[in-house]
């Protein structure tokens, strides 16, 4: 399993291509808003019964819990966008296909589980050329943008000289009641822990966070 988040070069939480043919992935836009977790949930999690001194601060920690899960699974509960890089060693062939690192699940009949908002590369002037989205489309099935033409004049002078954008919707796990107790969780001991150092042994119960995500968790070969 992939054990990560981003690092150039190196498969993100969820990655499931093998090969994959990127090299740098960078995320350029998070929801640091939305709550997963209702307030209620929260305070009846940690027992604070008619309590509402800490409501702000809970909130806080509900969104940090979201992002916890979302990396350690490598999924999306709320919107994440990506920008990935992929080097001239990796363009070859026709149709082009471009591995995506971080991907969602589709909802049946509904939201497609990724968006793909750019596909562009620096030509041999080292200028950006955005490609037409009749150009290119997303296979679903392996989690890539297949370009149907390959470009004949990009640049040799810029490492990674073709990038796609893209956003990953809403994964539908998000909304298992064994997803949402692993956050519950995590919740407690972001509260119950407030530095890096603790004086006494702490231990990992058998059914924690990590053994209650461990099936829904990528492999990453």
């Amino acid at each position: 399993m992939s054990t990560g988040a981003l690092y150039d070069g190196v498969p993100a939480y969820g990655g499931t291509r093998n090969p994959f043919n990127y090299e740098k992935i960078e995320e350029i836009s998070r929801d640091n808003v939305t709550a997963w977790l209702t307030l209620e949930e929260m305070t009846q999690h940690l027992n604070l019964f008619d309590d509402e001194s800490q409501d702000a601060y809970i909130q806080s920690l509900g969104l940090a819990t979201r992002q916890a899960v979302e990396d350690f699974l490598g999924i999306s509960i709320s919107p994440i966008s990506y920008r990935v890089w992929y080097a001239a060693s990796s363009l070859y062939g026709e149709p082009l296909a471009l591995d995506l690192p971080e991907v969602s699940q589709a909802i049946p009949g509904g939201q497609a589980g990724v968006t793909i908002t750019k596909v562009a590369y620096y030509n041999a002037s080292n200028a950006v050329i955005t490609l037409s989205n009749t150009d290119y489309f997303y296979d679903g099935s392996g989690n890539r943008v297949v370009v149907n033409t390959m470009p004949t004049d990009i640049s040799i002078q810029v490492a990674n000289p073709v990038f796609v954008e893209y956003s990953t919707a809403a994964n539908v796990i998000a909304s298992y009641p064994v997803i949402k107790q692993a956050g519950l969780l995590m919740l407690t001991h972001l509260y119950n822990h407030r530095s890096d150092t603790d004086d006494r042994i702490v231990r990992t119960i058998p059914h924690g966070f990590a053994a209650l995500l461990r099936k829904y968790k990528p492999l990453v070969m």
